[in-house]
Protein backbone atom coordinates (compact mmCIF):
# COMPACT_ATOMS: atom_id res chain seq x y z
CA UNK A 1 0.00 0.00 0.00
CA UNK A 2 2.82 2.03 0.51
CA UNK A 3 4.36 2.05 -2.59
CA UNK A 4 1.30 2.57 -4.44
CA UNK A 5 0.71 5.73 -1.78
CA UNK A 6 4.19 6.69 -2.93
CA UNK A 7 3.42 6.29 -6.73
CA UNK A 8 0.44 8.14 -6.35
CA UNK A 9 2.46 11.12 -4.49
CA UNK A 10 5.05 10.91 -7.42
CA UNK A 11 2.60 10.96 -9.67
CA UNK A 12 0.62 14.40 -8.00
CA UNK A 13 4.07 16.31 -7.99
CA UNK A 14 4.42 15.51 -11.15
CA UNK A 15 1.27 17.00 -12.37
CA UNK A 16 2.27 19.81 -10.07
CA UNK A 17 5.63 20.55 -11.66
CA UNK A 18 3.97 20.63 -15.48
CA UNK A 19 1.41 22.98 -13.88
CA UNK A 20 -1.31 20.72 -15.09
CA UNK A 21 -3.97 18.20 -13.19
CA UNK A 22 -3.74 14.62 -14.28
CA UNK A 23 -6.73 14.26 -16.47
CA UNK A 24 -8.62 11.42 -18.25
CA UNK A 25 -10.93 10.93 -20.58
CA UNK A 26 -13.91 9.33 -20.14
CA UNK A 27 -14.70 6.24 -21.47
CA UNK A 28 -17.69 5.92 -23.51
CA UNK A 29 -19.85 3.84 -20.62
CA UNK A 30 -23.43 3.12 -21.61
CA UNK A 31 -24.43 1.26 -18.34
CA UNK A 32 -27.27 1.63 -15.76
CA UNK A 33 -23.98 2.04 -12.72
CA UNK A 34 -24.65 5.13 -10.61
CA UNK A 35 -20.82 4.55 -10.00
CA UNK A 36 -19.72 4.33 -13.66
CA UNK A 37 -22.08 7.98 -14.35
CA UNK A 38 -20.20 9.22 -11.46
CA UNK A 39 -16.46 8.68 -12.82
CA UNK A 40 -17.74 9.73 -16.10
CA UNK A 41 -18.86 13.02 -14.58
CA UNK A 42 -15.43 13.36 -12.44
CA UNK A 43 -13.44 12.50 -16.12
CA UNK A 44 -15.38 15.01 -17.91
CA UNK A 45 -14.74 17.60 -15.11
CA UNK A 46 -11.05 16.85 -14.81
CA UNK A 47 -10.95 17.28 -18.26
CA UNK A 48 -12.70 20.46 -18.44
CA UNK A 49 -9.96 21.80 -15.81
CA UNK A 50 -7.36 20.57 -17.71
CA UNK A 51 -8.22 22.75 -20.79
CA UNK A 52 -8.69 25.40 -18.58
CA UNK A 53 -5.60 25.20 -17.12
CA UNK A 54 -3.77 24.74 -20.37
CA UNK A 55 -5.23 28.19 -21.74
CA UNK A 56 -4.58 29.89 -18.33
CA UNK A 57 -1.27 29.10 -18.09
CA UNK A 58 -0.46 29.65 -22.19
CA UNK A 59 -1.82 33.54 -21.29
CA UNK A 60 0.55 34.09 -18.58
CA UNK A 61 2.87 33.03 -20.33
CA UNK A 62 2.51 35.53 -23.50
CA UNK A 63 4.41 33.16 -25.81
CA UNK A 64 5.94 34.81 -28.88
CA UNK A 65 5.37 33.60 -32.23
CA UNK A 66 8.56 31.50 -32.22
CA UNK A 67 7.69 29.56 -29.24
CA UNK A 68 3.85 28.39 -30.69
CA UNK A 69 5.54 24.80 -32.00
CA UNK A 70 7.31 24.52 -28.67
CA UNK A 71 3.72 25.16 -27.13
CA UNK A 72 1.89 22.61 -29.44
CA UNK A 73 4.10 19.92 -28.85
CA UNK A 74 3.90 20.51 -25.02
CA UNK A 75 0.47 20.83 -24.88
CA UNK A 76 -0.38 17.60 -27.36
CA UNK A 77 2.47 15.61 -24.72
CA UNK A 78 0.21 16.65 -21.73
CA UNK A 79 -3.10 15.71 -23.05
CA UNK A 80 -4.50 12.32 -21.35
CA UNK A 81 -4.15 9.24 -23.24
CA UNK A 82 -6.74 8.42 -25.43
CA UNK A 83 -7.80 5.45 -23.80
CA UNK A 84 -7.73 5.11 -19.61
CA UNK A 85 -4.76 3.22 -18.47
CA UNK A 86 -5.93 -0.43 -18.02
CA UNK A 87 -6.32 -0.88 -13.73
CA UNK A 88 -5.41 -5.07 -12.78
CA UNK A 89 -9.29 -6.66 -12.08
CA UNK A 90 -9.28 -7.36 -8.98
CA UNK A 91 -11.17 -10.83 -9.24
CA UNK A 92 -8.50 -12.00 -11.46
CA UNK A 93 -5.42 -10.65 -9.15
CA UNK A 94 -7.09 -13.01 -6.16
CA UNK A 95 -6.74 -15.83 -8.49
CA UNK A 96 -3.74 -14.85 -9.12
CA UNK A 97 -0.12 -16.28 -6.91
CA UNK A 98 1.64 -13.31 -5.05
CA UNK A 99 4.28 -13.12 -7.35
CA UNK A 100 2.00 -13.29 -10.25
CA UNK A 101 0.43 -10.23 -8.49
CA UNK A 102 3.51 -8.89 -8.04
CA UNK A 103 4.26 -9.02 -11.47
CA UNK A 104 0.71 -7.49 -12.52
CA UNK A 105 1.64 -4.84 -10.56
CA UNK A 106 4.68 -3.82 -12.08
CA UNK A 107 3.59 -3.74 -15.27
CA UNK A 108 1.04 -1.15 -14.67
CA UNK A 109 3.50 1.17 -12.46
CA UNK A 110 5.66 0.50 -15.55
CA UNK A 111 2.87 2.04 -17.66
CA UNK A 112 2.17 4.84 -15.47
CA UNK A 113 5.96 5.56 -15.30
CA UNK A 114 5.85 5.55 -18.95
CA UNK A 115 3.11 8.36 -18.96
CA UNK A 116 4.98 10.61 -16.47
CA UNK A 117 8.26 10.37 -18.24
CA UNK A 118 6.57 11.61 -21.59
CA UNK A 119 5.32 14.24 -19.19
CA UNK A 120 8.52 15.37 -17.88
CA UNK A 121 10.45 15.14 -20.82
CA UNK A 122 7.62 17.22 -22.38
CA UNK A 123 7.89 19.83 -19.71
CA UNK A 124 11.80 20.25 -19.83
CA UNK A 125 11.84 20.37 -24.14
CA UNK A 126 8.51 23.07 -23.47
CA UNK A 127 10.91 24.76 -20.05
CA UNK A 128 14.05 25.08 -22.23
CA UNK A 129 11.91 27.05 -24.89
CA UNK A 130 11.08 29.96 -22.55
CA UNK A 131 12.62 33.20 -21.86
CA UNK A 132 14.14 33.94 -18.79
CA UNK A 133 10.77 35.70 -17.53
CA UNK A 134 8.64 33.19 -19.06
CA UNK A 135 10.23 30.17 -16.71
CA UNK A 136 9.82 32.52 -13.72
CA UNK A 137 6.14 32.14 -14.45
CA UNK A 138 6.16 28.77 -15.36
CA UNK A 139 8.02 28.46 -12.16
CA UNK A 140 5.25 30.18 -9.95
CA UNK A 141 2.33 28.48 -11.46
CA UNK A 142 4.05 24.69 -11.16
CA UNK A 143 4.68 25.69 -7.45
CA UNK A 144 0.93 26.81 -6.89
CA UNK A 145 -0.45 23.46 -8.89
CA UNK A 146 2.16 21.49 -6.31
CA UNK A 147 1.36 23.21 -2.91
CA UNK A 148 -2.76 22.68 -3.98
CA UNK A 149 -1.56 18.95 -4.65
CA UNK A 150 -0.05 18.04 -1.50
CA UNK A 151 -2.63 19.86 0.09
CA UNK A 152 -5.09 17.43 -1.61
CA UNK A 153 -2.84 14.37 -0.74
CA UNK A 154 -2.11 15.14 3.20
CA UNK A 155 -5.73 16.12 3.26
CA UNK A 156 -5.31 19.75 4.55
CA UNK A 157 -5.49 21.11 7.74
CA UNK A 158 -9.23 22.82 6.21
CA UNK A 159 -10.70 20.02 4.74
CA UNK A 160 -10.20 17.80 7.60
CA UNK A 161 -8.02 15.28 5.91
CA UNK A 162 -6.42 12.10 8.09
CA UNK A 163 -3.73 11.15 5.28
CA UNK A 164 -0.15 11.42 5.81
CA UNK A 165 -1.05 11.56 9.52
CA UNK A 166 -0.04 8.37 10.73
Amino acid sequence: MKSIRTTLIAASLLAGLSGLTLAQTAPEIKTNNPRAERMDKMHTKMGERHAKHLADLKGKLKLEAGQASAWTAFEQAMQPPTQPMAHPDRAAMEKMTTPERIDQMQAHKGQRDAQMQKHANATKTFYAALSDTQKKVFDAETARGMKKMGEGMRGGKEHGGHHGQH
